[in-house]
């Protein structure tokens, strides 16, 4: 994912949360680690060293992006009318 297709809220913080991206033969991949913040820093220097971007994510930021991910994941694309969901919401 490229940061410019993050919300705005998730583009750049100073909290441990690594987001390392590593280019190799123009296929782009990306891999989210958390860990505690001295292998944080390890895994970063690493993935410098390899020629990936980091990205630093609050903990707030880390669970928007892993909430969207698991909603993408159960999308049906199904739709379901007003009433229903009022019926819903209204304990009917």
């Amino acid at each position: 994912m490229h940061i410019n297709t993050l919300p705005p809220r998730a583009r750049l913080t100073g909290i441990m949360r690594n987001f390392v991206s590593l280019k190799k033969n123009n296929i782009m991949g990306a891999i989210i680690i958390k860990a505690d913040k001295k292998s944080n820093k390890i895994l970063s220097d690493l993935a410098k060293q390899l020629g990936g971007n980091v990205l630093s994510l609050a903990d707030d930021q880390y669970e928007d992006f892993a909430l969207g991910s698991l909603m993408d994941s159960v999308k049906t694309g199904k739709t379901v009318s007003r009433e229903s969901i009022m019926g819903k919401l209204k304990g009917k």
